[in-house]
């Protein structure tokens, strides 16, 4: 690792990481506008993540529900890159993750969940659009039989407890997530393709308030050139590298 990067890095102790589907590819689980990543194979199937396709029509949302249903999430582990950012928040450094991913590995892998901000929402529970019900999606996927999901309590729709194309990121957990940013010294985005927003305006966030800025990521972003070092290293194999580097003053 480059030897300017490792000083600059050394010590921080207030750390920012954005996390994107890229980091969980490790752990089995595609991404989505990689190479192989699941709309790159199935174009159509960005239909059924937006908003106004998933409560028009029930065939999308059945598409959307067995998208989900065999989802290799499910039996996906924390990796490598998962676990470093745990362990250096467990050394004394001050890690605080904001993803874009629903999967909930960041937890598993030891993170509190207090210092995991799911800014897309997460798979592990199921909401009721018309009523307060939520339930856990494990639930929720026992009873499907490959046609839409209603709510048992007033037949509405139901969603998954994540952000779909055309709704809004929830304004407090967003607000909470740009206050972490402008407070970081240390800004790591990592695997993120950093094209969905606001999520990635939060590389911003972080540069106008002088903190380092490094992105991890294996294609170009629309932030490289606000970054002060990107890297396109394997991230299973550099983010441990890096966390090593942050915690060995």
């Amino acid at each position: 690792m480059d030897a300017k990067l490792i000083n600059r890095i050394r010590g921080a102790r207030r750390i920012a990481v954005l996390t994107g589907a890229g980091i969980s590819t490790a752990s089995g689980i595609p991404d989505y506008r990689g190479p192989d990543g699941v709309w790159t194979r199935t174009p159509s199937a960005v239909n059924a993540f937006t908003l106004e396709n998933f409560m028009a029509d029930a065939a999308v949302r059945a598409e959307f529900w067995r998208s989900y249903a065999g989802h290799a999430a499910w039996r996906a582990e924390p990796n490598a890159a998962h676990r470093a950012l745990a362990e250096l928040d467990g050394a004394g450094a001050a890690v605080r993750v904001l993803t874009q991913n629903v999967d909930g590995l960041h937890q598993r892998a030891g993170l509190a969940a207090r210092k995991v901000l799911e800014l897309h929402g997460t798979m592990h529970t199921t909401r009721c659009t018309a009523c307060p019900l939520r339930l856990p999606t494990s639930e929720v996927l026992a009873r499907f039989d490959g046609d839409d999901l209603r709510c048992p309590d007033c037949g509405g729709i139901l969603q998954l407890d994540v952000v779909l194309f055309g709704q809004r990121l929830d304004g407090d957990v967003l607000g909470h997530a740009r206050n972490i940013a402008a407070a970081s010294g240390l800004f790591l985005a990592i695997g993120s393709s950093l094209q969905v927003e606001p999520a990635a305006s939060l590389c911003s966030v972080a540069v106008q308030s002088r903190a380092t800025l490094v992105i991890v990521n294996r294609d170009p972003t629309p932030y490289d050139e606000d970054a002060d070092f990107v890297l396109r290293d394997d991230i299973e194999t550099v983010v441990p590298e890096l966390c090593a580097a942050v915690g060995n003053p």
